[in-house]
């Protein structure tokens, strides 16, 4: 049987400049584990402001939302910082990788916040992440050294090293070239079908939206399709 692990129940958001605005209306639905969801819709359309719900980095909304059957609607900003850091990895169209850091380093900095390991067993994890995506050989090199997408790489290792419950994908292969975008596709696919890995990417590549396991289209603040 299916386990739950994202469900978020009549969430409505408003913007109140420059003056009120809904811009979710009543969202409700469900993500199992090892699901690779695609968010989709116009520029507009919310998907972006859903993501960053979903993400616990909002607070601001009408509604619950549960992960991994824990409510973190209501919880506080420390609680929701540990909990993300626990359960949640992030991978933007950016990878926002520290340049002065090699790619190990970097992979290693949200294990070694979250506190669970003593140093050496974080770097040995992190480069197992690293070798899962064949990055392993650039592990010692700085990340401003690597290629568009040889970063990317490395910024869904760092997404990884927690075991994340979730990896919420904001455009992940939106500042790519087809090849590394396939590539990078090709990557989440695997950790869902393989690891059971649990994937929410908003998206404009049609492509990348048609081959995950699930559309979630929205328009004018509302899901049209899921």
């Amino acid at each position: 049987m299916s386990k739950i692990v994202l469900k978020t129940s009549h969430l409505s958001k408003y913007f109140y400049e420059p003056e009120k605005f809904q811009v979710l209306k009543d969202i409700s639905f469900t993500i199992q584990r090892g699901e690779f969801v695609s968010v989709v819709g116009k520029s507009g359309c919310g998907k972006s402001t859903l993501l960053y719900l979903l993400s616990t980095m909002d607070t601001d909304y009408e509604g619950t939302i549960e992960i991994n059957n824990e409510i973190v609607t209501g919880k506080t900003k420390n609680e929701l910082a540990a909990f993300r850091n626990q359960h949640i990895g992030f991978v933007f169209q950016f990878h926002y990788l520290l340049p002065e850091f090699s790619a190990l380093q970097n992979v290693m900095i949200p294990a070694l916040k979250l506190g669970n390991y003593s140093r050496k067993e974080v770097e040995e994890r992190a480069y197992e992440k690293l070798k899962l995506l064949d990055m392993q050989n650039h592990a010692l090199k700085m990340s401003s050294k690597l290629s568009g997408g040889q970063q990317q790489r490395v910024a869904i290792a760092r997404a990884l090293i927690n075991d994340p419950t979730l990896i919420m994908g904001d455009e992940p292969t939106g500042n790519l070239d087809k090849q590394n975008t396939q590539r990078v596709f090709d990557i989440l696919r695997e950790l869902s079908k393989s690891f059971e890995q649990t994937i929410v990417a908003v998206t404009h590549d049609p492509d990348f939206a048609s081959n995950s396991d699930r559309i979630i289209e929205m328009s004018d603040g509302e899901i049209i399709k899921k």
